[in-house]
């Protein structure tokens, strides 16, 4: 399962530490194992079920905005020198597993994707802190996986978790329209 996870993200490779590169990759495996739909379906999903028609995929939204938050961080450190500490590898791991969760949202009635009933409960930024701690994953991946949507709003966010807060959003809301 490693070698589609690393099929559908070549971005974890951008993971400098070896030891979180591996985990992101595990909890991906997992989380795809555990989930109604495979590695591949997640080439051809929509990125959104509250998008009507949406033809963006899943994995094309969730590689979009990991390399936004990418550029954008290295624009602010460009900019900004030793003004600003960005932890790149926390970054790029949170990044990279803002919606694993959704996997364990969905459910397949009739033949059509939707989100079961415990997804509708256990939203993917909760969901998915469970799973990046199952395996062990700093609390700084985890605080941006749990703040990266509506469910961070109230609460602080580190430097990184904004970055991909708002890369998330610049992905998914001129869509919405």
């Amino acid at each position: 399962m490693s070698d589609k996870v690393l099929q559908i993200w070549p971005e974890i490779e951008w993971i400098n530490d070896n030891d979180l590169r591996e985990k992101v990759t595990a909890a991906w495996a997992w989380a795809i194992e555990k989930s109604v739909l495979s590695a591949e379906d997640l080439e051809k999903i929509p990125f959104s079920l509250l998008i009507k028609d949406c033809k963006v995929t899943f994995m094309n939204h969730k590689r979009t905005c990991v390399q936004l938050a990418v550029d954008m961080a290295k624009r602010m450190q460009a900019n900004f020198g030793d003004e600003i500490a960005i932890d790149m590898d926390i970054l790029i791991a949170g990044a990279i597993l803002i919606d694993v969760g959704k996997l364990l949202e969905y459910e397949i009635v009739d033949g059509k994707l939707s989100t079961s009933a415990a997804g509708k409960l256990v939203r993917h930024p909760f969901s998915g802190v469970g799973i990046a701690q199952r395996f062990d994953l700093p609390a700084e991946v985890q605080h941006i996986v749990g703040t990266h949507s509506k469910e961070g709003d109230l609460g602080y966010r580190t430097v990184e978790s904004i970055i991909v807060h708002h890369a998330d959003f610049v992905s998914f809301e001129p869509f919405k329209a």
